[in-house]
């Protein structure tokens, strides 16, 4: 019986991960540009800091952890999310008071759902913290960054800005009060999920995809109408801001992230073009996390973008990873070794260039149909003609041109000259 791999953990080929190498890069400069730090997280943390934070009433806490007990009888957790690992980590290296702080981090998350297109049990992540700014400006200011990257990917005009404010604390009792009065009325006719959700936490049945809970949301109480005059005005602020800076928006009062921390804005960038797999980046303001983590009050808000769900958007604009720039063919192996040298000394020279070498024994027809296969512009042939007049022959594979024979310390500059041609690097 084969060893397969665990139900729900994606193995990424080399297009694959090429597309996520894609979105880290664009991610990557676009923090940099806005002045946030990157910082590495533990993929395991104390099971304890996502019961407090995440909330024992969530469906992650309750049936997507990965929670299980080390050696040493401790219960341990591999993170389902990452904002409360940056908490901790921020308030455990002293980070944070009378302190702003800009962070960014991705990697894996762990949580036990259903396998399905663009959801798996090991998922990619890339996150933004900011600590200690309680004005709607860097609501509005990560809201933007997370739109640069989608621009910079080409991705603006397939996703859409979705805007909600939870309000603060009293507003959301004074509403959950009412919400659940008048579900009650309907408690029979609630899917499964959203009966168990009336008592244990009410606001996630806003978000319920059960086509009769839907209907009979439509007449329910808005979270909107209840919010205190602090929250309004933060968030009427941070819609003027979105607005002059051309962003555009709908409201969605549906969103409310499904994590107990969040409070006043939340958001969702979402699609049409993945089916049920809508969102594709999430987030929000969370003021009081810190707090309950035992440390003093600090204003906080991030988001977290998806990548696999990037990627198969990415995917679906016909995304091509870049091809190597030149094969390397050789008829033996006596010649492999001036090969190999030849090839060492271009990358030092040009190191932008990608450059395959044909390695082990096949025949020369053989080897060109690679050069051909691999997408590489030109091919380099160094047989037993070049090879005692010191030239090398360059075939041109993806354009009409006679195959030319240079000497070997010519080709550093030869290849200098083609491949900075602006259609090759443009």
């Amino acid at each position: 019986m084969k060893i397969q791999a665990v139900r729900g953990m994606q193995d990424l080929l080399p297009e694959k991960k090429a597309i996520f190498r894609l979105i880290d890069e664009a991610a990557r400069s676009v923090f940099q540009s806005y002045g946030y730090k990157e910082i590495g997280l533990p993929i395991i943390e104390e099971t304890g800091l996502f019961e407090r934070l995440v909330g024992r009433a969530t469906d992650i806490v309750e049936k997507e952890m990965y929670t299980f007990q080390d050696r040493n009888g401790e219960s341990i957790t591999l993170r389902p999310e990452g904002t409360a690992g940056c908490a901790r980590f921020a308030e455990q290296n002293g980070l944070l008071f009378n302190q702003i702080q800009r962070f960014w981090y991705q990697g894996p998350m762990f949580r036990y759902e259903r396998p399905q297109r663009g959801r798996y049990r090991q998922f990619e992540q890339l996150g933004a913290e900011c600590f200690g700014i309680p004005t709607p400006d860097i609501d509005a200011e990560i809201i933007l960054l997370n739109a640069r990257i989608f621009r910079l990917l080409g991705l603006d005009g397939d996703i859409t800005l979705e805007l909600n404010s939870l309000g603060n604390s009293e507003s959301r009792e004074s509403f959950k009060y009412d919400l659940v009065e008048y579900l009650t009325r309907y408690k029979s006719d609630l899917d499964i999920d959203s009966q168990r959700r009336l008592i244990a936490n009410p606001l996630r049945i806003l978000d319920s995809k059960d086509p009769t809970t839907q209907t009979i949301m439509l007449e329910a109480p808005k979270l909107l109408d209840y919010l205190d005059s602090e929250s309004k005005a933060h968030f009427e602020s941070l819609k003027t801001m979105l607005g002059e800076c051309g962003l555009d928006f709908v409201l969605n009062p549906k969103i409310v992230r499904g994590l107990d921390y969040y409070n006043k804005t939340v958001f969702e960038w979402t699609t049409k073009l993945l089916g049920a797999q809508a969102t594709v980046s999430g987030g929000g303001r969370y003021d009081n996390l810190v707090k309950q983590l035992g440390g003093r009050d600090t204003p906080g808000i991030g988001f977290a973008v998806g990548l696999d769900r990037l990627a198969l958007l990415l995917e679906q604009k016909s995304y091509e990873v870049k091809k190597p720039d030149i094969y390397f063919v050789s008829p033996e192996l006596k010649y492999r070794s001036l090969v190999l040298c030849i090839a060492e000394k271009l990358k030092d020279q040009i190191p932008s260039l990608s450059i395959i070498v044909n390695c082990g024994e096949s025949k020369m027809k053989a080897q060109m149909k690679k050069a051909d296969s691999s997408g590489a512009r030109i091919a380099l042939i160094l047989g037993e003609d070049e090879s005692s007049e010191g030239k090398i022959s360059i075939k041109f594979l993806r354009e009409a041109s006679e195959q030319v024979t240079i000497l070997q310390s010519e080709v550093a500059e030869y290849c200098s000259k083609y491949f900075c041609k602006e259609d090759t690097f443009g």
